[in-house]
């Protein structure tokens, strides 16, 4: 049974992208485990990243049932996604269906049951529109990307009624696997009052807050421009053992 993870906060600038390229590229590496990203995000950064190809069978086409999910994987050198599209931005418009919430979870239900992936990772854009509703359905455990400041936690806070209501109606089994602290530094005063803040609503959510942390560093960017993972781009890089760490804590439970 495939492992699908969420990688959802609908504040943006938390580093969901960097967040799923790192898992994307490292998960078969660190743990052996093949692995497929799907790009919910209408601007397509990871798309753009992992130099997939946007002209062919999208994120979209399977939104509006154009085509099946094995008929939209591409290979990158970076691993298998399927890519984002720019249509998505209107899927909110175009999906008015009764059931609309479980149009990507009915999508996969064919590839799981292939056993092609043991994890699918799902890019989300910066909202809690239909997208993220779809990824919440889809999916098995969220990782909430967060920074280490008040509006994140604002964030977070919103983030958890959505997902009760999603645990409610559409996926009981949901699970909140925690959260990640992203472009972080201990170096001063606000961030560790708030990392302190932040443990403590995650203790209210019945989550963790993970161990490993990942700190703000240029070579993620230019990984990114270059359309490389970080770990070929910078693999003795202090930020690709911060994304290392987090994916070893991630499997921890099945080491």
């Amino acid at each position: 049974m495939s492992e699908i993870i969420g990688i959802i906060n609908q504040k943006g600038g938390v580093s969901k992208t960097s967040t799923a390229l790192a898992l994307l590229a490292g998960i078969p590496v660190i743990k052996k485990l093949k692995t497929l990203c799907i790009d919910l995000d209408p601007q397509c950064n990871l798309t753009i990243s992992c130099g997939a190809d946007m002209n062919m069978i999208t994120a979209f086409d399977i939104m509006i049932n154009k085509a099946s999910a094995e008929e939209a994987i591409q290979h990158t050198e970076l691993g298998d996604i399927i890519a984002g599209h720019k249509g998505l931005s209107s899927i909110d418009i175009i999906l008015t269906q009764v059931g609309r919430e479980y149009r990507l979870r009915n999508k996969l239900k064919s590839l799981i049951q292939s056993n092609k992936y043991d994890v699918i990772i799902i890019d989300t854009p910066p909202s809690l529109g239909i997208l993220t509703i779809n990824a919440l359905t889809a999916c098995t455990k969220v990782i909430i990307p967060a920074n280490a400041d008040f509006f994140s936690m604002y964030g977070i806070s919103q983030l958890s009624e959505t997902i009760e209501s999603v645990k409610q109606y559409t996926n009981p089994k949901i699970k909140v696997d925690g959260i990640l602290l992203t472009r972080y530094t201990n170096r001063t005063i606000l961030s560790r009052d708030m990392t302190v803040n932040i443990k403590e609503l995650a203790g209210k959510l019945k989550t963790r807050v993970f161990n490993a942390t990942i700190r703000e560093a240029v070579s993620v960017r230019e990984s990114q421009v270059s359309q490389k993972s970080i770990f070929t781009f910078a693999p003795k890089g202090k930020v690709t053992q911060d994304y290392a760490d987090f994916i070893y804590e991630l499997f921890e439970e099945n080491k």
